[in-house]
């Protein structure tokens, strides 16, 4: 049989291989208490395995449990979500080169509506892991028996700030694929839950792309906006836009403006706006931000026209005459406007937020064509004399080089190099700028940089020259 050669295969790791398959269930006689599961009576279970390369020459295999009832979140149901969780997994067991998802087969029922998903701790020891045992240790490596020795392998735990999740809308766009709006109750302890709106593509299902809080709108004899965390997924919450970014990297390139706000204050004082390029639009966050907080002049690019529809339609995405959208590769219109050299293509910032398209490395950003010195030069040509590139980054976890090299050629190719570390694990925002700035925040009465405090949080006091 197929699945069995593939199993025989799995006596080696292989880097890169995924296969998943069905398996009775051995936690049917555990009791009520002790099974993660125990609402469904599920027969079989679905087993994925995802091998990784380590350096060590001892690599580990440790097994996971799906969170009951998102079994069908692309987090755990795709091999993009599986390699993110296997290398995220490492800060729990190191050197780790397998893991193995357990969870409800993906046909199995999932709630359509609210699903609550905060976990109580496992039970220490665990009658689950002993009875996954004997599946865990069959699929473990040869290598792993080394020395007739029976290796360990560990339940890991997956946690997030998530209390209540609700899908609102699956589509699927020609550029970015399937993408899934969803409303989430937000654990933001110690403040209060919050309600809130994201979009994820499958791609890199790991990946917000874009989060917003939502807000309900109150009839008379309403409840507590508190109450409205039955209601997650409910038509009386609608997306609050323009107000405080609530992504903290998002925050953090807002921030980024105050290297230039001297500059964008001249352009409010000559009766101007300050005109932002924003490559990758997402949700549109960002961009209705600076647009009603900064009353800023923006363009948005987007490779994806569905991506701008549900933006449009679920994330609040106004067009006006001061912010207008295109659909296109952002790169190439970039090129385009430097080769143009049309005068109404001046900008007082380019703020890039795109991500690397190439899920097998895991979550990254930029793309690598958008580090190329030649697409750096044109960025640079069609910024303001004043002008700042404001840079997304999430290092690729594989190439540890990357960030270096990407810091070299922008100070190569710009006057001055900032950073501003979102402190998440994961976010760099790098802000590159034409011409050198005396010093930042030197003037903090300034009408941008006001506004920015009410956009971005703490972050201003964040930014470091390097």
């Amino acid at each position: 049989m197929a699945v069995s050669s593939e199993l025989e295969g799995l006596q080696d790791v292989e880097p890169s291989r995924f296969i998943a398959f069905s398996f009775p269930n051995p936690l049917l006689l555990l009791d009520h208490a002790s099974d993660p599961y125990a609402h469904g009576g599920h027969e079989f279970l679905r087993v994925a395995v995802l091998d990784h390369s380590s350096p060590h020459p001892s690599p580990r295999t440790a097994a996971m449990l799906v969170p009951a009832g998102r079994h069908r979140d692309w987090i755990f149901s795709t091999r993009a979500g599986h390699l993110h969780l296997l290398l995220a997994s490492r800060s729990q067991c190191s050197h780790l080169s397998r893991l193995i998802l357990v969870g409800p087969e993906l046909s199995a029922p999932s709630p359509s509506r609210v699903v609550v998903v905060a976990a109580a701790a496992r039970p220490d020891p665990d009658p689950a892991h002993a009875r996954l045992l004997p599946l865990l240790l069959a699929l473990c490596p040869r290598a792993a028996f080394g020395g007739d020795a029976i290796p360990d392998v560990p339940l890991l735990s997956f946690h997030d700030d998530l209390l209540r999740l609700a899908p609102v809308k699956v589509v699927a766009g020609p550029v970015v694929g399937e993408m899934v709006v969803e409303d989430v109750a937000v654990d933001c302890a110690p403040r209060s839950a919050e309600l809130r709106r994201r979009l994820r593509f499958k791609r890199m299902p790991f990946l917000v792309q874009t989060q917003v809080r939502l807000v309900r709108q109150l009839s008379p004899g309403d409840s507590l906006m508190l109450d409205a965390l039955d209601e997650v997924g409910g038509g009386s919450l609608q997306p609050e836009v323009g107000g405080e970014l609530v992504q903290p990297y998002l925050q953090a390139m807002a921030a980024g403006l105050a290297v230039i706000a001297p500059s964008m204050d001249e352009s409010f004082r000559l009766g101007g706006k300050p005109r932002c390029l924003c490559a990758g639009i997402g949700g549109g966050a960002l961009l209705m931000s600076i647009r009603m907080g900064l009353q800023c002049d923006v363009l948005g690019i987007e490779a994806d026209g569905v991506v701008l529809d549900v933006a449009r339609s679920h994330f609040g995405l106004v067009e006006d005459e001061f912010l207008q959208v295109r659909v296109g590769d952002a790169i190439q219109m970039i090129q385009d406007f430097a080769h143009q050299g049309d005068p109404d293509m001046n900008f007082s910032a380019i703020m890039v937020d795109l991500d690397s398209s190439d899920a097998i490395c895991g979550v990254s950003a930029p793309p690598l064509e958008m580090t190329k010195e030649s697409i750096l030069l044109a960025s640079r040509t069609i910024l303001h004399r004043d002008g700042a590139f404001i840079l997304n980054v999430i290092p690729p976890a594989a190439d540890g080089s990357f960030y270096k090299g990407l810091i070299d050629v922008l100070r190569h190719v710009f006057s001055e190099l900032y950073e501003i570390n979102v402190s998440n694990g994961e976010n760099f925002v790098l802000v590159a700028t034409v011409s050198p700035v005396e010093t930042i925040l030197a003037d903090s009465s300034g009408s941008v940089l006001t506004k920015l405090r009410k956009l971005a949080g703490d972050f201003l006091e964040h930014i470091t020259r390097i």
